[in-house]
C-alpha cells in the first residue's frame, strides 16, 4: 500500500519536471524525460516525453520528437509523432512526417512530409526501448 503511493508520488515528480535546452546550446544524443521539454537550441538525436516538448523559434532539432503534446515555432528535420495534440506555430519548419492525433496549423508554418490523422500512438512508451527504436518507422535522421 505505502510503496504504491511512494511509486505515484515518484510517478508524478517526474511528470512535472521542466527541462530546457537554451539558446546557443548543442546537445548531441537522444532525450527521453517524463517531464517538459523546452528546446531553444540546437539538437542532434530524438527527443521522447511523456509530456510536452516545445520547440521555440531558434530551435533546430535534427531528429525525430515522439511526445504527448508538442508545439513547433522552430525547426525540425525529422518525423513528428504526438499522441494528443501538436501545435505548428507560423515560423515552423518541418522536413519530415507528421503523425498527430490532433493538429494544429498556424497560417505561415511549413512541412514538407506526409500527415497522419488519428493513428499515433496511445502513449509515449520508454520501457522497450530498444524494441520500438527497430519498429518504430521514426528512425533518427541520416541513420536509416
Amino acid at each position: 500500500m505505502f510503496k504504491n503511493q511512494k511509486e505515484e508520488k515518484v510517478t508524478q515528480d517526474l511528470i512535472n519536471s521542466n527541462n530546457i535546452i537554451g539558446k546557443g546550446s548543442t546537445f548531441n544524443g537522444n532525450i527521453d524525460t517524463y517531464g517538459n521539454l523546452r528546446v531553444e537550441g540546437r539538437i542532434i538525436g530524438n527527443v521522447r516525453s511523456k509530456s510536452k516538448i516545445a520547440v521555440g523559434q531558434s530551435a533546430v532539432i535534427d531528429g525525430n520528437i515522439l511526445a504527448q503534446v508538442a508545439e513547433v515555432e522552430g525547426e525540425v528535420k525529422g518525423s513528428v509523432e504526438v499522441t494528443d495534440v501538436l501545435i505548428l506555430k507560423p515560423t515552423c519548419s518541418i522536413s519530415g512526417d507528421i503523425i498527430a492525433n490532433k493538429l494544429v496549423v498556424e497560417a505561415g508554418a511549413k512541412f514538407d512530409g506526409q500527415c497522419k490523422m488519428g493513428s499515433a500512438k496511445n502513449k509515449v512508451d520508454f520501457e522497450n526501448k530498444s524494441d520500438d527504436d527497430k519498429k518504430s518507422p521514426l528512425k533518427a535522421a541520416g541513420n536509416g
